[in-house]
Order: C-alpha cells, then sequence, then structure tokens
C-alpha cells in the first residue's frame, strides 16, 4: 500500500492510497465463492452452479461491492499508518489505474485539531449546591393540587385567582383586530398569560361586562403590526370561574399511584422526585458552568467546519420539528441561524472528548446503571423501560453518553480552582438564561 498526504488547509487532508490488484481480486473471489455456496438459480442445484455463470450474473454487482469494502478497509489502514484522526467522514474518489488492475483512491476530510494538553487547574469553576426542604415539598404538593383544581362559574366580579373567558377587539390607527368580529380567549387572574395591562381591566368586571381602554403593547410583542404602538381595546367578559382546589387526602393521594392513599407516603415520593430533579438541575448548571469557562479558555482553537456544519443542521432539522408539533406544518428553519450555537457545541464535544482521552476517563457502569435506573423510576413500568434501552443499541449510547460526559464535567470540576455557592431549591430549578 502506497500513502501520500497532502495539507489542503488547517485541518483538511488529502489522503492519496494506492493499493495493489490482489486486493481487489482476493475480496472478489472470496465474495464470488460464497455467493455460489448460497445462491439459488432455476436449473441448477443449490451449491452446484458454476463459476462462470455466477460471474456472469453477478460479477459487475460483486466487483462494486468488493471495491467499496478494499477502499474502506485501505482507508482505515491508511489512517492508522499515517496517524491521521478523521474529524468526519471523507469525501472519496475511487480509480483503477495501471495493467494490473491496481486500485487507487483519494480522500478529502478533515481531521480533529491538535489540542495538546488541556490543563484545567486555574479555571475558576463555581459548583452551585443545594437541598430539598420540607417548605419545597409543600409548595410541590401545592402545585399539584392546582393542577387538579375544577373551576366553577360565579356571578360576582372577577378577582386574581378567577379564569376569565372574554371576546376582544383592537384597533391602532387603521389596523384592526381582528379584521372582523371579535376574538375569544381565556386568563386566569394574574398568572401572566396575557399582557398585565389587559389582566388589570378584566380585574372587577363581572359576566357580560365590557370596557374600553387603551394599552401600551411592548416592542416585541408577538404580532408585529401591534409591538411598540399604543392600541384601543374593547373587552366583554363572558364568564367569570372560581377554582376550588381537591382536598389532600387518600382519593387525591392514589390520583398520583400510592395505593393505599397514605399521605405520609405521598411526601416520601414528592420528595424524591424533587431530589432527582434537583439533582439533574445541579449537574446542568455544573455543566454550564464548566463548558463557559473551558470554551473562554480555548477560544483560538480552529474547529471542523464539516463538522460545525452538520450540527448546524441538526438543530435546524430539531427546531422544525418542534415547530411542526406546535402546529407550524413545513416550517422551514435556516442552518445558519445555529452556527453559533453549532460552533460551541463542536467545541465542547471536543474539548471534553480530548480531556476523557488524556486522563483516560471511561465509562463508569456503576453510574450508567444508577442513571438508568433514576431514568425508568419516573415511568409507571420501570423495567420495561430498562428492558427498552438494553434492546435499543441507539438509546444506550446516547446514555452512554451521556453518562461519561458528566463524569468528565466531575473531574474538571475536582481538578479546577472550585468553590462552592449555595442556592435555594427554587433558584436552582429556575431555566437558566444565556449561553
Amino acid at each position: 500500500m502506497q500513502v501520500s498526504v497532502e495539507n489542503v488547509g488547517k485541518l483538511e487532508r488529502k489522503l492519496t492510497v494506492r493499493l495493489p490488484a490482489e486486493s481487489l481480486q482476493t475480496q472478489v473471489a472470496t465474495r464470488l465463492r460464497e455467493l455460489g455456496r448460497t445462491v439459488r438459480l432455476a436449473g441448477f442445484r443449490p451449491g452446484k452452479v458454476p463459476p462462470k455463470v455466477i460471474e456472469q450474473r453477478f460479477g459487475a454487482q460483486v466487483r462494486s461491492e468488493a471495491l467499496g469494502e478494499v477502499i474502506r478497509e485501505g482507508f482505515s489502514a491508511a489512517v492508522q499508518q499515517e496517524k491521521l484522526r478523521p474529524a468526519v467522514a471523507p469525501s472519496i474518489e475511487a480509480t483503477e489505474t495501471g495493467e494490473g488492475g491496481e486500485v487507487a483512491f483519494t480522500a478529502t476530510f478533515e481531521v480533529m485539531p491538535e489540542i495538546g494538553n488541556i490543563d484545567v487547574s486555574s479555571l475558576k469553576i463555581v459548583r452551585p449546591v443545594s437541598a430539598v426542604e420540607d417548605a419545597d415539598v409543600e409548595r410541590m404538593i401545592e402545585t399539584l393540587r392546582l393542577q387538579r383544581r375544577t373551576w366553577t362559574p360565579v356571578e360576582r366580579a372577577a378577582q386574581a385567582g378567577d379564569m376569565v373567558m372574554f371576546e376582544s377587539r383592537g384597533s391602532a390607527g387603521d389596523l384592526r383586530i381582528p379584521a372582523e368580529g371579535v376574538e375569544r380567549s381565556g386568563t386566569i387572574i394574574g398568572s401572566g398569560a396575557i399582557l398585565p395591562a389587559i389582566e388589570e381591566k378584566l380585574q372587577g368586571l363581572a359576566a357580560d361586562a365590557e370596557a374600553e381602554f387603551e394599552v401600551e403593547f411592548p416592542a416585541d410583542y408577538r404580532v408585529e403590526a401591534l409591538a411598540g404602538k399604543p392600541v384601543q381595546m374593547h373587552v366583554r367578559v363572558v364568564r367569570v370561574s372560581e377554582a376550588e382546589l381537591p382536598e389532600l387526602d387518600a382519593e387525591f393521594v392514589q390520583s398520583f399511584g400510592v395505593a393505599a392513599g397514605d399521605i405520609e407516603t405521598f411526601h416520601r415520593e414528592v420528595r424524591a422526585n424533587l431530589d432527582r430533579e434537583l439533582k439533574g438541575a445541579l449537574m446542568a448548571r455544573l455543566k454550564t458552568e464548566v463548558v463557559e469557562k473551558l470554551l473562554a479558555a480555548h477560544a483560538e482553537l480552529d474547529l471542523p467546519a464539516r463538522m460545525i456544519d452538520n450540527e448546524a443542521q441538526a438543530l435546524a432539522r430539531q427546531a422544525e420539528q418542534e415547530a411542526e408539533q406546535r402546529g407550524q406544518k413545513g416550517a422551514k428553519v435556516d442552518p445558519a441561524v445555529f452556527a453559533d450555537a453549532a460552533r460551541r457545541r463542536v467545541a465542547a464535544a471536543l474539548l471534553l472528548g480530548e480531556l476523557a482521552r488524556q486522563n483516560d476517563i471511561r465509562l463508569d457502569s456503576a453510574r450508567l446503571l444508577e442513571t438508568l435506573n433514576m431514568i425508568a423510576s419516573t415511568y409507571e413500568e420501570p423495567q420495561e423501560v430498562i428492558e427498552l434501552y438494553r434492546r435499543e443499541p441507539q438509546l444506550m449510547q446516547g446514555l452512554q453518553s451521556r453518562v461519561i460526559e458528566d463524569q468528565v464535567i466531575d473531574w474538571i470540576a475536582e481538578h479546577s480552582d472550585l468553590s462552592e455557592q449555595t442556592l435555594p431549591f427554587q433558584d436552582v430549578m429556575r431555566p437558566m438564561t444565556g449561553g
């Protein structure tokens, strides 16, 4: 095998490989013999089809498949010989040259950047710590009661916490929303589901009451024609309903799967669920902190352009799927929108992967099992979920990647300039912004 390497960019390489004719001939002969033992053709007994017939019927297909296999094996051997680490699948152009049927091909691809030894000891990492308190358990139980509340129409004026159904129309200059008739909407007073200024005007109105007022719409309002403009609103209340919370009794507890209806057991299960959610949220915050500091320390890292493109396209497809689920059929998202996010993801993946390699961080099977059990415990039939992961290689590979990434994050934190910050449970669970 003859191999030559040409640098055609910072990370792009052009690999030219020449293989002796025997490599292809041997592969073709082996495949034809295997085919002769298994193929069934009319007029011939199994395993007795003459080689010439096999060659005539299947020679071209076998040669094409054999050539592909020879090239794959040749590429793998060549990159190992030249100590290259391809970042993405290569673009290959194959030819057969020479009188003896010599095989030659060129492979163009990007390689992983040379990162060098990564020292994390100077990274100033803040690890968030927290715990579930009794008040957090009580607050969650109250939230569960709110989720199961029922609504009863009332004749009185709307007040905080009531559900109000109403009809509305608005005008800003020559623009009328809607163009004809009225829009029917609903909100819970104090929920912030609609503009607070409108909620405020609804409060104090009973069913069939009407009101007119002006509202200044925010500059980032979803309807561009109304954004940042004063709008003259007219509303008519259709119905006012007050909430009735279920009693915290055996029936309520049983509705959450606690068969005995024991309230103390229910408290323990709610706490266990909050502990599990808190653990995941703390790791997510630590991961964000570590990745931010790691990327800042390696801001000049050269990255494979194809990896960034592939990641941006994957993010765009995900955004399109989410838009479809929200009812926006046929939504198209430009991958360029995710260029920066894709670059950060690729950089983080390369740095974390290199740290795992340099420090021989291997998958912790005990941690993998613990994580799998934690995921399964959120379902009604945990054992079925565990078996699903064991049956589906793609699911298990994704879980393994997640676990080893968490191991690397913990390793970085332990070897960094680490400090801790104690946060209330509610602060930890609040969605993170930025990044």
